[in-house]
């Protein structure tokens, strides 16, 4: 016990070290809008002219761009604060204040905002150029030549901007992909997609060798090609948080297909599929609505009398296929069962309505903390005393305008 416990260490401390950053919690805040002008004309040989006050500034607001350039969240994670320009205060000559300058914070596609403190969702970026209001700036406040009337023409008041908005958020990538490998660890997923596609994860005869998702383009006939996606192995128990699987069950949400992965040398392949079904059904019950394909892997160690032996203790409810990738074998029928049901109309009908209805659920703050040790951060939030160091209120206090 004592070595397993060094070892998940030995894999915390790496995963933590990795470029490949998908989890983020930022503070946010707005721009306050500036305060309106309460002037008075004192002009030579006009003595009184009037309320002459402006109108303040409306304040800077944040926004949330997606931007297919990223594919982690590497380039926030030492970016602990974001703050929009507040908006200037009116001048006299019925000066308008000057607006306070948007902040837009650049991220990839599939990323998931919640709210830190209350775990709800808050929006969500999906495609490339998508633009999301995170917070919205205040407005600014109306000077006293807004206020003048015929009983009043003279007002000695002015309108106060609205406040700033502010909120700690975590940012959560989901990668977006066609195909999406799911296994036990050192089931041959990695070992696959290095075959298929040109992406070259880190391939060994132990468990948990991948210990961050990767991704890699497979090429089809007629220069066609699809995306799969190669996530770290799932154990029994990752919905409850063994393992590595409650950090990276997530990636798979997404894709529009699974692919099962079990090695043809296991005991019971129904058994382990059915436990990997399990593990996703109480991760997520809407998974289960997609299109699955169980891929039973290592099959250059058996034979063809042992295959079809085994075809008859599979389960008859998904497409199977035996593969090789190392010699091969299979793998030009996976390809050409992958894109026939990736094509296939139920598939193209569930993903079109997937993303009218898609409902994201707020995120379980029983687990808040476990999250956030696993990724290296600190749980405590930003109080007021953190944020008179970053910067001093006392210029958003009113003074009398001489």
């Amino acid at each position: 016990m004592p070595r397993c416990s060094f070892s998940y260490t030995k894999i915390k401390s790496i995963t933590m070290e990795s470029n490949f950053v998908d989890y983020v919690k930022i503070y946010c805040r707005s721009g306050k809008g500036g305060r309106g002008s309460m002037h008075l004309r004192h002009v030579k040989y006009n003595p009184n002219g009037g309320p002459d006050g402006g109108d303040g500034g409306k304040g800077g607001s944040i926004y949330l761009r997606g931007n297919h350039n990223y594919w982690t969240l590497l380039h926030l994670k030492y970016q602990r604060h974001v703050f929009a320009e507040h908006g200037g205060n009116g001048g006299k000559d019925k000066c308008h204040g000057t607006d306070g300058k948007d902040q837009y914070i650049d991220v990839p596609c599939g990323t998931v905002v919640y709210d830190a403190e209350t775990g709800k969702y808050v929006c969500d970026v999906t495609y490339d150029g998508q633009t999301v209001m995170l917070l919205k700036g205040g407005r600014g406040g109306l000077g006293n030549f807004q206020f003048r009337s015929a009983t009043n023409q003279a007002p000695r008041f002015a309108q106060p901007g609205e406040p700033m908005q502010e909120m700690t958020i975590i940012l959560e990538l989901k990668l977006l992909a066609d195909v999406g490998l799911v296994g036990f660890p050192n089931a041959g997923k990695s070992t696959l997609l290095s075959s298929v596609s040109s992406a070259r994860p880190k391939i060994a005869n132990y468990p948990f060798t991948t210990l961050e998702p990767s991704l890699g383009i497979v090429g089809y006939h007629d220069n066609k090609s699809f995306v799969m996606a190669d996530i770290p192995g799932i154990i029994e128990g990752a919905s409850e948080g063994k393992g590595l699987g409650l950090r990276f069950l997530r990636h798979i949400e997404r894709n529009s297909l699974l692919l099962f992965m079990v090695p043809g040398d296991t005991d019971d392949i129904k058994k382990e599929y059915e436990i990997l079904l399990n593990e996703l059904r109480n991760f997520n019950p809407d998974m289960l609505d997609k299109h699955r394909v169980l891929a039973v892997t290592k099959c250059d160690l058996l034979d063809d009398e042992l295959i079809e032996m085994l075809r008859e203790t599979l389960p008859d409810d998904l497409p199977v296929v035996f593969i090789s990738s190392v010699t091969g074998k299979g793998i030009s029928e996976l390809k050409d069962l992958l894109w026939q049901e990736l094509n296939s109309e139920s598939n193209k009908l569930q993903a079109i309505t997937s993303e009218d209805v898609i409902v994201h659920r707020d995120k379980d703050m029983t687990r808040f903390n476990q999250e956030m040790a696993a990724e290296g951060e600190d749980i405590e939030f930003i109080d007021e005393d953190d944020i008179e160091e970053i910067e001093d209120l006392d210029d958003f206090e009113y003074e009398d305008e001489e």
